[in-house]
């Protein structure tokens, strides 16, 4: 079954600062792979008989994201159930000492259920808990080496920011992204509401989410943290805010 994912804008590589951005734009999915990523008319019309999802006049579309704290969050952060009533943010160190493996497998399964929200499609280790582990590759997201391997500036963000399950709140877009989307790779991506970017706004460097604004070849709009409108990982819709 096909279906076709539309946003205002589509990035399918915000890591290369020469990729062109696409207004109006949309992705292809078949299966687990992407099949064709260009602009709506033009692939509607190849593919009428699509699915479509529109995401909205505001929607930004890009790979999904890396989050280069896994490690901690799963393993030493606790991520409460409802209905222990204690909140739904994650307990810092709360899992330290535990020697208990199906708490730390219940945590990380409502960790990495978490992190959908924010558009996380990649997760970062080494893990060292079998319960962690399984629960990592039964969720679908990609399970990274580690922080260290993305480059040194994604190093020094994780460094900055340990725990957060929002990559964009710390991370420019440029670093925040896993892999790109293109016609025959694996279908992970992520669709955010736009954030406007004023034309020639300077001190941007120093704004968490809006360094590196070539991004797109400038078109006004960069995807806003604090959580997704929708998740997809090996083309299923896992993730959908109410």
């Amino acid at each position: 079954m096909l279906t076709l994912h539309r946003a205002a804008l589509v990035l399918p590589d915000p890591a290369d600062p020469t990729a062109p951005s696409i207004a109006d734009g949309a992705v292809v999915v078949r299966g687990e792979l992407v099949e064709a990523v260009g602009p709506y008319g033009e692939l509607a019309a190849a593919h009428p008989s699509a699915r479509v999802r529109d995401w909205g006049t505001a929607a930004v579309l890009t790979p999904g994201l890396r989050n280069p704290w896994g490690q901690r969050l799963l393993e030493r952060d606790y991520h409460p159930d409802p209905r222990e009533e204690i909140g739904v943010e994650p307990v810092v160190d709360g899992l330290v000492g535990c020697t208990d493996e199906t708490r730390y497998g219940a945590s990380a399964r409502r960790g990495l259920q978490r992190m959908l929200g924010f558009g996380v499609t990649a997760v970062a280790g080494p893990f060292e808990r079998a319960a962690v582990r399984t629960a990592v590759a039964r969720s679908g997201l990609a399970a990274l080496p580690g922080a260290s391997d993305a480059g040194a500036g994604a190093g020094a963000g994780a460094a900055a920011g340990a725990g957060s399950l929002d990559p964009l709140a710390v991370l420019p877009l440029p670093l925040a992204v896993h892999g790109r989307v293109a016609a025959g790779g694996r279908a992970d991506f992520a669709v955010f509401p736009g954030l406007p970017v004023l034309s020639g706004l300077s001190g941007l460097s120093g704004v968490s989410g809006l360094s590196g604004l070539a991004v797109g070849g400038g078109d006004g709009v960069l995807p806003a943290a604090g959580g997704c409108l929708a998740t997809v990982l090996g083309g299923r819709l896992v993730y959908r805010r109410r």
